[in-house]
């Protein structure tokens, strides 16, 4: 982790006599941001005119949306695909502009410093300073406490966003042109070092989450690793043979190849009253909605159809199990007809071990081939099409081993994930301190 440094104040403040910022250094001003930057928006293209103005050609400018930033390091997609003649009329963002997402989800999050002249979107406002103001200190600036205080206490409408009248006549603070200068470099210096590690972290939160993903892969199709079958009493020595499955290869010769009709019949519980609404999601976990989070869902007006869902059952999601929305459930409920819900029709059955084995043939595609469909987002795969395939199928006891292995390594994987997010957060929160601490006077960098 990187250590905070101390830096030293300023010799003298003075109150700004502003709510947003404070006291400032006595040398610096306080002024509308109108007086030092002109800003305006873009324009919008329609779908016709999207399609004329598609194209490669870097003699012309790159037209920037909302979309193109990233709002995690402020970098540009400038290849999208959209490129406008330079003399088509459309308003440009100076290289060196400030470009700031002000309408929708992303209003006042999306935020880039231009490196080339670019066309751009009517959502997004462009700042171009004077000649006696560092543009580049107007992007820092734009990231302070004083600057996101005023913008979201200026929000309105139903998606949100604030008016670019509005934003001109925000408070700001100013030091001298040369301190300016002095705090854009050492910004640029400090958090280029912090995004570096916050890159790097993000990379080895990657790295562990696709290690996840081998083992659970190779312990499903291939059984446990020698050392573990060591610790678990089987037998080292495995013999293999070929599954007959083409997307699996070959498994271990004592293990059997049955069709899921042969292993789960389909649940038909009837919902209870008072029963809660069971999701399957993406990662896994099947939960109640209560359990996650309590908005962002579409609920069903009439719940035609509903079924029972009980603790411990396996489910499917038919129209997201090929992304992995496969799982045991960990609450009694109820779940929409688009859920296939499974009964193990032998006891010993591990409902957990056959939920990684369709969550691996969701991730390999397998589910996305056999749902059939022409579009992507429309396949649904039905307990019938999944009744007749072929599933591997360990000895009841080594799926249980092979189920305690994959908890106990994701485990240790989720104890990596949680420290490297932890410290990840960490990072932003200092760098976001930084930059606030730097464009407000409270350190002195110059």
């Amino acid at each position: 982790m990187m250590k905070p440094t101390i830096f030293e104040k300023y010799p003298t403040y003075k109150d700004s006599e502003k709510y947003c910022i404070g006291k400032t250094p006595t040398n610096w001003e306080v002024i509308k941001l109108k007086f030092v930057c002109n800003i305006f928006n873009g324009d919008s293209l329609n779908e016709t005119l999207k399609k004329k103005f598609s194209s490669d050609n870097l003699d012309d400018l790159a037209y920037i949306s909302s979309k193109d930033i990233n709002v995690n390091d402020a970098s540009v997609n400038y290849e999208n695909g959209l490129r406008i003649p330079k003399k088509a009329g459309y308003k440009v963002a100076p290289k060196g502009s400030v470009l700031l997402c002000i309408e929708g989800g992303s209003a006042g999050k999306k935020i880039t410093f231009t490196n080339e002249d670019v066309c751009f979107v009517n959502k997004l406002a462009c700042f171009k300073s004077t000649d006696k103001i560092d543009n580049k200190y107007i992007f820092y600036l734009i990231k302070s406490k004083p600057f996101i205080t005023q913008f979201n206490l200026s929000m309105s409408g139903l998606i949100g966003g604030v008016a670019i009248s509005l934003i001109k006549n925000f408070d700001v603070n100013f030091p001298p042109l040369p301190e300016q200068t002095a705090i854009a470099n050492f910004l640029d210096e400090k958090t280029a070092k912090i995004d570096l590690a916050i890159a790097q972290k993000e990379r080895l939160i990657e790295l562990l989450q696709e290690r996840k993903q081998i083992i659970i892969q190779q312990a499903v199709t291939k059984g446990l690793p020698a050392e573990e079958r060591k610790k678990a009493d089987l037998d080292m020595e495995v013999e293999m043979k070929d599954s007959g499955v083409e997307w699996i290869g070959e498994i271990p010769k004592h293990w059997e190849v049955r069709r899921f009709k042969n292993l789960f019949t389909q649940s038909k519980l009837t919902p209870r009253k008072g029963d809660g609404t069971v999701t399957s999601y993406r990662d896994g976990q099947v939960t109640l909605r209560s359990n996650r989070r309590l908005t962002g869902y579409t609920e069903a007006i009439l719940e035609n159809g509903f079924q029972g869902v009980r603790k411990g059952q396996l489910v499917l999601n038919s129209m997201d199990a090929f992304e992995g929305a496969i799982g045991v459930s960990d609450s009694d409920g109820k779940c929409t007809p688009e859920y296939i819900v499974c009964n193990k029709i032998k006891s010993r059955t591990s409902n957990y071990y056959f939920a990684y084995l369709l969550r691996e043939m969701a991730l390999s595609k397998y589910i996305l081939v056999i749902g059939g469909a022409v579009r992507q987002r429309a396949v649904r795969i039905r307990f019938n099409s999944l009744a007749k395939r072929f599933m591997v199928t360990p000895p009841s006891e080594e799926q249980d081993k092979i189920v305690d292995y994959i908890q106990k390594e994701s485990e240790k994987i989720e104890r990596g994930v949680f420290l490297l997010e932890n410290q990840i957060a960490k990072l932003k929160e200092y760098k976001a301190t930084l930059i606030d601490s730097a464009v407000t006077g409270k350190i002195k960098v110059g």
